[in-house]
């Protein structure tokens, strides 16, 4: 007779291992202390800023802006130019002369300006649609000899700031002309040059030919 034999159970290994505890409650203690923490560091910023506790920023201080007036006198030079006297006066002596003034250079040439009016150039003009004054110069050559009125240099500025005047040609303006003037003759044409509307005072500079020194001419224009 056969028996069968069943083996005991095994033993155990002691009761179940507890799962770890959760992490949540830790987590939520460190971003609480490092809210609070900011909330402080904020506060003494905010405190440095504003002062020791006041509840509104204060505005920045305003900056002005003198502007510099001009001493006394700066404009004695342009005054005591148009103020100069007329008459025929040597050239070459390195003074301004007015407007109106008879010049007369070493060789017995003389030189005067006359008739200012201002225009505006037409739209087929050198410069075109420009502001200018245009004005009456006469040459008498009282010289033994011919002298090329195309030799003759004229230049203008205006402004107190001396700005350039360009040449104005457009119909019945064609700058220098091409010609002599003959012993004991004169020759008068008419020459133009740029001048802004706001603009009134005007400084011309004639040679009558390549070996003569310019002579200033300079005063007001209305």
């Amino acid at each position: 007779m056969t028996q069968q034999f069943t083996p005991p159970p095994m033993p155990g290994y002691g009761p179940p291992v507890p799962p770890p505890p959760p992490k949540g409650p830790r987590t939520a203690l460190i971003a609480t202390a490092a809210a609070v923490a900011g909330a402080v560091v904020a506060a003494a910023v905010t405190y440095g800023v504003t002062g020791g506790g006041d509840s509104e920023a204060k505005p920045a201080p305003t900056v002005t802006v003198t502007k510099t007036e001009l001493a006394a006198g700066t404009d004695a030079a342009a005054e005591d130019t148009a103020e100069e006297e007329t008459g025929g006066e040597e050239a070459g002596s390195g003074d301004a002369y007015a407007l109106d003034d008879t010049v007369v250079y070493d060789h017995d040439v003389e030189v005067s300006l006359s008739g200012f009016s201002r225009g505006v150039s037409s739209e087929y003009a050198a410069p075109e649609n420009t502001p200018y004054v245009k004005f009456t110069i006469k040459v008498v050559n009282n010289s033994d000899s011919a002298v090329d009125a195309n030799e003759m240099t004229v230049s203008c500025a205006y402004g107190d700031e001396g700005r350039e005047g360009e040449s104005v040609y457009d119909e019945g303006l064609d700058g220098l002309p091409d010609t002599k003037i003959l012993a004991g003759r004169s020759l008068s044409f008419t020459y133009a040059c740029e001048l802004p509307k706001k603009e009134t005072f005007l400084q011309v500079e004639v040679a009558p030919d390549f070996d003569s020194e310019e002579s200033v001419f300079a005063g007001e224009v209305k």
